[in-house]
């Protein structure tokens, strides 16, 4: 039972890693952002990556924030896999 929750939120994460990566690259084409998809990437994205923003100021027209939220969604996955295991080893031994 706790493989299958962690596996659920493996991949949820997984799939936020996916939508934060082609929101980022939309950002290559500004127009894309404007049709109803990418303002839907919008709202799921921005108030992750704006937590990122005020701690991390772009370096001229690049902005490495995206890099490092990508980086601590990886970290959380790991720590949520740790915590998983510890309960698995506490409990189920």
């Amino acid at each position: 039972m706790l493989g299958y929750i962690y596996e659920l939120i493996a991949r949820g994460i997984q799939i936020y890693q996916i939508l934060l990566i082609i929101y980022i690259l939309m950002s290559w084409v500004p127009s894309m952002r404007e049709n109803a998809f990418g303002r839907f990437l919008g709202k799921i994205a921005e108030p992750y990556l704006s937590v990122f923003r005020r701690f991390i100021p772009p370096l001229g027209m690049i902005d490495i924030s995206p890099i490092v939220a990508i980086y601590a969604l990886n970290l959380i996955n790991r720590g949520v896999f740790q915590v998983f295991k510890m309960i698995e080893s506490a409990f189920f031994m």
